[in-house]
């Protein structure tokens, strides 16, 4: 059976990847202030709300967005 090693490529690939998933899935530090990303925040200037009420332009029924 040969063996194969990565290439400089793949190498640096399964890397970023490897500290990618370490930053996402690392937790929250600690007495750091919050981070809100930046869709949320965009939603909070606007006013958007989860559970808000949408009335169709038609004038047809309302949905729970």
């Amino acid at each position: 059976m040969a063996r194969k090693t990565a290439t400089g490529d793949e190498a640096a690939a399964v890397a970023a990847a490897i500290q990618r998933f370490v930053t996402e899935t690392s937790a929250p530090v600690v007495g750091g202030p919050e981070q809100v990303s930046p869709w949320q925040r965009a939603a909070m200037i606007e006013g958007v709300s989860a559970k808000g009420t949408v009335q169709d332009l038609q004038g047809g029924a309302q949905w729970l967005s």
